[in-house]
Order: C-alpha cells, then structure tokens, then sequence
C-alpha cells in the first residue's frame, strides 16, 4: 500500500503530540487527583489533632470541645466522632456523629499510634467519603481517638471540571498540531518534488538545472549536494562533447594532412609501375616519395609525442643550463634553414644566466618555435634573447616576420591549427602539432609562454621557466 510522504508526515507528527498530550494528561489527572485528596485527608487530620489537644488540655468539658467544633466542622460538610479505648463514643447524646467502622487490623495500627487515612472510601459509610482516624495517646497509652469524615462529590465534581478542561486543551492542541503538521508537511513535499523534478529533468538528459538550497536542514542539504552533482555532470558532459568535437576535429585533420601525401605517393608508384614516367624523371619521382613518406612518419611521431606530453607520460630529468651555449646549439642546428630564406640569427644572453629545465625538452621548444620564426620570416632577423627575471629565467624569441593577426594568437596553440591557411605544404612544422607541444612542455615546467605580434610587423615569444629553488 503506497501512502503519500505528506500523510505519513502529518500522521507521525499528530501521533507523537497525541501520544505525548494523552501521557501528559493522564499524569496530570492523576496529580491533580492525588493533591486534592491528600490536601482533604491533610485538612482531616489536622482537625482531629487539634480536637485531641484541646481535649487534652481540659479548659473545658469534654462535651463543650466536641460541640464548638461540630458547629464548625458540620458547617463545613465534615463529620466527627470521638471514642475512648472501648470503642464508646463520647459524642452528646443529642449529636449523631460517623458510625464507628473500623477493621481488625486498622485497628490495631490505630492502637499502635498511627493515624488511617483513607482518600476514598466507597463501602464502609452512607455516602462515598475521605475519612481519617487519629489516635489519641497520653503516656504512650491508647486513650481513644477521633474519627472524620467528608464526602468526596465535591472533591469528584472538581477533578471532573479539571479534566474536562484538560480534554478542551487537548481538543485545542490537536487542532493546531494537525494545522502545523499540515503546513510543515506541505513545505517538506513541495522541497522534495522540486529535487524530484529536477532529477527527471537529469535523467532526460538536462543538466542546466537547478533547486533552492539551504544549510537549515537536511534538505536543504540535500538540494546543494544535487546541484553541485548537477555542475559537476554539466562539465563531465561538456567536457565529453569537447573531447568529441576534438576528435573529430582530429580526424578530419589528419586525414587532410595525410591525403596529399598518400595521393602524390600513390601517383608516383602508378606511374612507376605502368612505365608512365620518363626515365629521366624516375629518380626524381623516387625522391618526392622519399620526402612525402617522411612526412606521413613526422605526422606519426608528433601526435604519438603530442599524446604522450598531454597525458603526462613524459618524466622531465631538470638539470642548471647555460642559456648562452643553449641558444648557440639552436642557432647552429638552424643556421642552413635560416640562411636559405635570408635570415639572420643574433644571440643576446645576460652573463651567466642559465635555465632550470630538461635538456632534451628545451631543446624541443626553443628549436620548435625558433623553425616556425624562420617559416614566416623572410630576409629578417630572428633574435634569441635570455636573461634573469624575477627567479625565472625569461627566454626571448623575436622576428620581423609577417606577424599574426591579435584575433589568431590564442589559435595557435590548438592541435592542426595553421595561421597561414594558404599553405598546402611546408617542412617544418608543417602539420600544426609544433606550437600545442610547445605550449604543453612549459606547463610541465611549471613556466608560462606569452606571444606579442601585430600583422606586418613581427611576432616575439617569451618563456619564463621558474629557477630552481
């Protein structure tokens, strides 16, 4: 059987201030019940203990005492009889006192000196009565005593008007409880069905939703747990879409890049084989699949490199470099590069100004960026620069080349991207990967790269690599 959260709130709700009211009641009744009567059979025996004393005392007959206080006592609905140790009662003839009814054993315990009280007798008198008898011993001798007696209907009626109060209360309290329940109950749901709506919204696939959430109760908490479970799945999600337009991207890349060089290559062999070629231009169509396969296992090797730097697989041996011998070891290997498009490269090092990094690694960087100044530089100068700055050391590579466009420098950095998309083919760097590992090698040196270029008037890159602590 399904039963809704609102009811099962407001039934357990009402079930506790009901149970707790009902206890509550009772042990007040019963207090209540148990202070009148004890007050009555107190107000009894105080009574008789004050009739015995002035008997004691003997200022006046024994017939006078008992007859002043049977004007006051039977005024006040109150019943008296004296008896001596014989059980004879010492009232005046003309006075009709309680009968004497008393058990073998109260009795006894009368004889012995303690005082019977009983709240409620309903069997032994002619009405339901309190009654109490009070021992009365001189010289630790039984002498007698006095018995009293008050009818408890008055005593009933008012415990009967207290619990009819007490059910008013009760009647009261279990109307607002129900009022209260209900407000609170409704406020609880309509919190859960908001996260609940919010959930069917997630599992139909829309993670750009969102709950009020509080740190007042456990729902509240509940609805910023959900919503931060909710970010974290809109990143996964947008990430995962990321990653897929990537490898698409990738894909269409690739095999872009690896089209022109299959097809020149399938050419030439089918040109080979069905004697299509002149025999003087065979060897220069051997040459060009030479150079187009070296292409395809360049593009290989740089997205095995590239993958490799992107998932941290490559561990850096950092060592102290002396940035001056560094940069006359670039300027060596690209010397012939530069040369055979008029440029010119100039070496400015501050003395004694190293580079905490690995060897192999820098030399990867520097040569990648330094061969992509000498591609788009022509008939210019390409500036390495290295000095100390700050705990870093900041490497410097300036041209005069072409320059990139402002709105293209964050671009560059993307796998495949090209800045000068005219080109089909060039041999370095040709297929985009260089400046993304680049990028990715200085992060794993914990350093930064920054370019400055404005088109038509040069690019410069600056690297700061941190020194060693």
């Amino acid at each position: 059987m399904k039963i809704k959260y609102l009811y099962q709130q407001i039934f357990s709700h009402i079930g506790v201030l009901l149970v707790a009211f009902i206890v509550l009641s009772l042990l007040f009744s019963q207090y209540i019940e148990t202070l009148v009567y004890k007050d009555k059979t107190d107000e009894l025996i105080n009574y008789g203990e004050n009739i015995l004393l002035d008997l004691q005392q003997g200022n006046n007959r024994p017939e006078q005492v008992i007859n002043q206080y049977a004007n006051v006592l039977f005024g006040r609905d109150i019943q008296f009889s004296v008896f001596d140790e014989n059980i004879q009662l010492l009232n005046p003839i003309k006075w009709q006192g309680p009968p004497l009814v008393l058990t073998e054993k109260e009795w006894r315990r009368l004889q012995s000196g303690e005082t019977i009280v009983s709240k409620y007798d309903l069997k032994r008198f002619d009405q339901d009565v309190s009654f109490v008898a009070v021992p009365y011993i001189i010289g630790g001798r039984f002498i007698g005593g006095v018995l009293l007696t008050s009818p408890i209907q008055g005593t009933q009626e008012m415990i009967s008007e207290i619990n009819q109060y007490l059910l008013y209360a009760a009647l009261f309290a279990l109307g607002v409880s129900i009022l209260l329940s209900w407000l609170l109950s409704q406020l609880h749901v309509k919190r859960i069905k908001k996260i609940q709506a919010a959930t069917s919204m997630v599992s139909a696939g829309n993670y750009h939703v969102s709950v009020p959430s509080s740190n007042f109760d456990e729902i509240g908490e509940l609805a910023k747990d959900f919503n931060q479970m909710v970010d974290k799945l809109n990143s996964s999600m947008e990430e995962i879409e990321s990653l897929e337009n990537r490898r698409r991207q990738f894909m269409a890349d690739v095999s872009h890049e690896m089209r022109t060089p299959l097809t020149t290559i399938s050419g030439v062999i089918e040109g080979l084989r069905n004697n299509m070629i002149p025999e003087a231009d065979k060897e220069k169509g051997i040459n060009l699949v030479s150079k187009e396969t070296k292409r395809l296992i360049r593009l290989v090797n740089e997205n095995l490199d590239y993958e490799k730097i992107r998932s941290n697989q490559v561990k850096l041996s950092k060592e102290e470099i002396e940035l001056d011998e560094l940069l006359e070891i670039i300027k060596e290997q690209l010397y012939l590069q530069a040369n055979e498009k008029g440029n010119d490269i100039q070496i400015e090092v501050e003395d004694g100004a190293t580079v905490f990094a690995d060897y192999d690694r820098i030399l990867q960087i520097l040569i990648n960026i330094t061969k992509n100044s000498i591609q788009f530089t022509s008939n210019g100068t390409i500036t390495l620069r290295g000095k100390i700055v700050e705990k870093a050391t900041v490497i410097e590579i300036e041209d005069t080349g072409t320059g990139i466009d402002p709105g293209e420098i964050e671009k560059i950095w993307r796998r495949f991207y090209k800045a000068d998309l005219s080109r089909t083919s060039n041999p370095y760097g040709a297929f985009g990967l260089g400046l993304s590992i680049v990028k990715r090698l200085v992060e794993l040196h914990e350093g930064d790269i920054t370019v400055i270029s404005q088109k038509g008037q040069g690019t410069k890159f600056i690297i700061k690599i941190p020194l060693a602590n």
